[in-house]
């Protein structure tokens, strides 16, 4: 994920198919009270789709594109590694950290809910990660030259965790020692999901779906009584389409595989997840993983924690903790599939 400058939205009435979400507007028509209308524009690198059901108001319409606009532009001015002069930039820029520094409310529940889920996964998702990640030519330095050795790597290594990050309540700050590069490109996306799912139940708005990049929080159903249904993507690089369909009504989903973001150097493959434990891309047979939770941060990172995991390690620690996801893995003769208990009460019939 990167972050980006935002530019204006632009207002349609929703009636497309998107790769990873199917908004399916059936019995929308422009007689009933009630249709389902996009807010749609770029966002984080990426783009962001929001469906709302409201009745006809393109005064109230506009107004929600514009206030969606300055929520995004806050998760971004907080939370971007690409901007110089956001929150979180003016924190890893400081020549000491030790000391305690004032943080904003909203950096401060993603820095928590990426420690819980750090202790969660035994390490697996780590926010410090970013030096590393940096190395590997996957942050805004340019892609390295040649494959980083072991030394470099265990060096690197060796300077970071997320242990090392220390969170005070009130006021909320934040301190390191030593000085940490805190990257939150793999939890920021999806709490940026949250942070315009809140605003839109803020302004009475009880049945809309938001997606950004492919993550996704949906409340209430579509005006004719269905559940929102989404698509996960079938993990080829080469073309769009779907692999499995799931029906929500008021959950959040993310997927993270590693078939978009990668690069190839010398005949060898290196994805963009990075395992904390040994420095370098994983190297497993698990295309992608989707998470459903309540919140879309917890499911952006429950997902890369779980796709560096494998689908091992991970299903096992899903079904003991009750977490519903979706495994994607490569097979001799094609993909298979396989997901936790949690998850089959919202596969779509």
């Amino acid at each position: 994920m990167t972050f980006g400058m935002l530019r204006p939205a632009r207002v349609v009435l929703a009636s497309a198919f998107w790769v990873l979400i199917i908004s399916a507007l059936a019995g929308c028509s422009f007689e009933e009270e009630e249709k389902v209308w996009e807010i749609s524009g770029p966002v984080f690198g990426t783009g962001y789709n929001i469906n709302v059901v409201m009745k006809d108001d393109p005064g109230r319409l506009e107004n929600l594109a514009s206030d969606i606009e300055e929520v995004l532009e806050e998760v971004d001015a907080s939370m971007s590694t690409w901007r110089d002069d956001s929150e979180l930039s003016r924190f890893n820029s400081q020549e000491d950290q030790s000391s305690w520094t004032g943080i904003s409310r909203p950096l401060h529940e993603v820095l928590t809910t990426s420690r819980e889920v750090s202790q969660l996964t035994d390490g697996a998702f780590d926010v410090t990660i970013g030096p590393v990640v940096n190395l590997w030519g996957f942050g805004p330095d340019a892609r390295p030259e040649q494959v980083p050795g072991d030394d470099v790597l265990a060096s690197r290594l060796e300077a970071i965790g997320y242990d090392k990050l220390e969170l005070r309540e009130e006021p909320p700050a934040l301190r390191a020692n030593p000085n940490q590069y805190v990257d939150l490109s793999a939890i920021a996306k999806g709490y940026g999901v949250d942070a315009v799912a809140r605003y839109l139940e803020s302004e009475g708005l009880s049945a809309f779906l938001v997606e950004i990049g492919g993550e996704v929080r949906v409340s209430g159903r579509k005006p004719d009584g269905t559940a929102w249904r989404l698509a996960i993507e079938e993990p080829v690089s080469e073309q769009r389409q779907v692999n499995r369909v799931v029906a929500l009504d008021s959950q959040a989903m993310a997927t993270s595989g590693d078939y978009r973001n990668y690069y190839e150097s010398d005949g060898r493959r290196f994805s963009h997840t990075i395992d904390p434990k040994d420095g370098k891309p994983i190297d497993h047979n698990l295309a992608s993983v989707t998470v459903i939770a309540e919140d879309c941060m917890t499911a952006d990172a429950l997902a890369t924690a779980f796709n560096v995991m494998g689908v091992e390690q991970a299903k096992e620690l899903a079904t003991r903790e009750n977490i519903a996801a979706y495994f994607i893995v490569r097979g001799e003769d094609g993909f298979e599939t396989d997901y936790t208990p949690a998850f089959s009460s919202f596969l779509a019939n």
